[in-house]
């Protein structure tokens, strides 16, 4: 009742000439129901005439739509996923047919493919070939006017499908063919099927170009449209009896698409399945050697798989333009504020992206001209990129099928990788049976499945809450510590970048801004964002002789100057401001009014962002009781101190 209410109650204006259209489009169809002579149905849709020119319709139609699938896919494909000179221009050929009239494009065949064309004397003379007045004319004329429909649904389906599924696909070290055949196709099978319907469809009912370019000959080019036209002539009855066999048909494939014209992709899944509760507990999994517990005869193929060392060395020009060089085992974290080049970053590594170039190195071998899937260059994007289409075994064995592992022994090694990462359970369910946590310890599991040489992660527990961070941080950190490559993980987890990090690379515009241990970074940081990240103060400014002129304005006292003119970043760790609400006396000599603009719990204790007219933004740290002592609340006037042993320079 509620949706009847709210229901928008269109205007007269509006309702008029819509109710209007229907009625017009309705009527002509309403003719041929009134008009159809029931009685005489079976006669006439069984004389000799109608059944063989239906079936030299169906015979021309599934032909044309077999030489639609065989040209217009690919053509799709190449629309939807290559930039090249002139494509609007083939796009516009491929739209002409049906804007085309049917006659012209009868005659446009005649003087491209008849025997005083362009190419039929050679057809004729090379193979023998004559198309005009003959089925094989039929079948060309149906494919010409009905192919866009294939190309146009298929197009769009192409271009709804995230290209992180066939880029991921490339990383585990699938052929551009096997990545078409096992996961583009699979996944546009919605616009697919809608593409191939219409296409046979038009090509069924096809009549102008079929009687202009092949002619109307009994049993070889008369199809069931040119049978109506013949026998409105003399029998404009049974003429509408074949007109309603027409008819039903096209309505029977409109109705089984469903309006599904642009065939966008469909996680089939998901329609069919409920999904899970939010977060599953992880199973039980072995945390310190792999090989031990549950799973452990399953396990030993994916560890032996996993020797080797593949030490990086990585110099990356265009929107990037830094030097990486690592030893094997080492995992380093990127970080940086949003646009710094991060995924830009790894997809140049990859070989993905045009805005940078990686001459790289991974051992003894120079993968740089090689493609994706090539480099043994493992990808986890932010969302994971599963297959929606397949298991989660069959995800995760997917890597190894495409390096031609036997599929019993990619399905086991698959599996012990499942069980390592605690979701070993659930190798059965397609991606949109998992909760979030789940899919990203699959597509974790499918990278280190994949046997890969340099493991790039992108945010990859960002999906996760608090407790499956955790684990699956832990389990991730057993195995890299056993991992022979180099892994660079994309985080703006502080947590993330200590824990699982033996370096930090901090980016800033494309460039290394610094690229040191974790312990360093967060001593020392060189970027405002960093500290921020990790959840310090940081103001920039120049050195002075008794401190640092701050960019934003207001000076700070510090104990240690620096050379006076340096650029400098002072660092102030948030438990060491404090916070009064009269102005406090004694030793500080950094003391700022202002006023609280926000508190934020964090653990056990408040975060409280102060505002100052003298002084940046100032985040002070302090434990629930200090602030009802305080009777801290947004808008509260107070003051602030910061003790000048208390402040960290660090030159930038």
């Amino acid at each position: 009742m509620s949706r009847l209410r709210t229901r928008t109650r269109p205007p007269v204006a509006l309702a008029l000439p819509a109710l209007l259209a229907v009625a017009f489009l309705l009527m002509p169809l309403i003719g041929i129901l009134v008009r159809t002579p029931w009685g005489d149905l079976g006669e006439h849709l069984g004389s000799p005439g109608v059944v063989e020119a239906l079936k030299l319709s169906l015979l021309v139609s599934l032909w044309a739509l077999g030489l639609s699938l065989v040209l217009g896919v690919p053509l799709a494909w190449l629309l939807a996923r290559v930039e090249f000179k002139g494509k609007a221009l083939v796009r516009s050929l491929v739209l002409l047919p049906m804007v085309l009239p049917p006659t012209v494009g009868g005659v446009a065949l005649l003087l491209g493919f008849g025997r005083r064309g362009l190419l039929g004397p050679w057809l004729e003379d090379s193979f023998g070939i004559t198309l005009p007045f003959h089925t094989s004319g039929a079948v060309v004329a149906a494919t010409f006017v009905a192919m866009p429909f294939l190309v146009i649904s298929l197009e769009g389906a192409l271009g709804g499908l995230k290209q992180s599924y066939e880029e991921t696909a490339a990383s585990l070290g699938a052929s551009p063919v096997r990545v078409f055949f096992t996961v583009t196709l699979p996944m546009v099978a919605p616009g697919l099927v809608a593409g191939a319907a219409l296409t046979w469809a038009r090509a069924l009912g096809e009549f102008g170009a079929t009687i202009t370019f092949a002619g109307n000959l009994p049993g070889t080019t008369q199809t069931l449209p040119l049978q109506v036209y013949l026998l409105l002539q003399d029998q404009p009855e049974a003429a509408t009896s074949v007109s309603l066999l027409l008819l039903a048909i096209a309505m029977a494939v409109l109705i089984a698409l469903r309006g599904r014209w642009t065939g966008t992709p469909i996680d089939r899944g998901a329609v069919t399945t409920p999904r899970t509760a939010p977060e599953e507990a992880p199973a039980p999994a072995p945390a310190a050697e792999p090989d031990e517990g549950p799973g452990a005869a399953g396990a030993a193929p994916a560890r032996s798989a996993q020797t080797g060392h593949w030490p990086l060395h990585a110099t990356v020009t265009g929107f990037n333009r830094l030097t990486l060089a690592a030893e094997p085992g080492t995992t380093i974290a990127v970080v940086g504020e949003n646009g710094a080049g991060k995924t830009t970053l790894l997809r140049a590594l990859l070989g993905l992206t045009p805005r940078a170039h990686a001459d790289l190195r991974l051992g003894d071998a120079d993968v740089t001209a090689l493609p994706p899937h090539k480099r043994q260059v493992a990808w986890v994007p932010q969302d994971g990129a599963l297959f929606p289409h397949l298991s989660a075994l069959a995800n995760t064995a997917y890597g190894l099928r495409a390096r031609s592992v036997p599929r019993a022994d990619a399905r086991r090694e698959a599996q012990a990788w499942l069980d390592r990462l605690g979701v070993g359970h659930l190798a059965q369910r397609r991606p949109s049976q998992l909760s979030g946590g789940q899919a990203q310890r699959v597509a974790l599991a499918r990278a280190l499945a994949a046997r890969p040489r340099l493991l790039l992660l992108d945010e990859p527990l960002a999906a996760l809450d608090q407790t499956t961070r955790a684990h699956v941080r832990h389990t991730l950190r057993t195995h890299l510590a056993g991992f022979g490559g180099v892994c660079l993980i994309v985080t703006h987890d502080p947590v993330e970048a200590v824990s699982l990090a033996d370096r930090v690379l901090v980016l800033a515009d494309g460039r290394a801004l610094q690229d040191a241990p974790p312990a360093e970074v967060s001593r020392h940081p060189r970027s405002p964002w960093v500290a921020r990240m990790l959840g310090r103060n940081a103001w920039p400014g120049t050195a002075s002789a008794d401190g640092l002129a701050l960019a934003a304005g207001g000076r700070l006292v510090v104990a240690e100057a620096l050379p006076e003119g340096d650029q400098a970043l002072a660092i102030i760790a948030p438990e060491a401001v404090s916070v009064h609400r009269d102005r406090p006396g004694g030793s500080p000599r950094n003391v700022w009014r202002g006023t609280v603009r926000e508190i934020t719990a964090v653990g056990s204790r408040l975060r409280v962002l102060i505002a100052s007219p003298d002084a940046p933004d100032l985040v002070a740290e302090i434990t629930p009781d200090a602030a009802a002592e305080l009777g801290l609340a947004d808008g509260a006037e107070v003051w602030t101190s910061v003790k000048a042993t208390e402040v960290t320079l660090v030159r930038l």
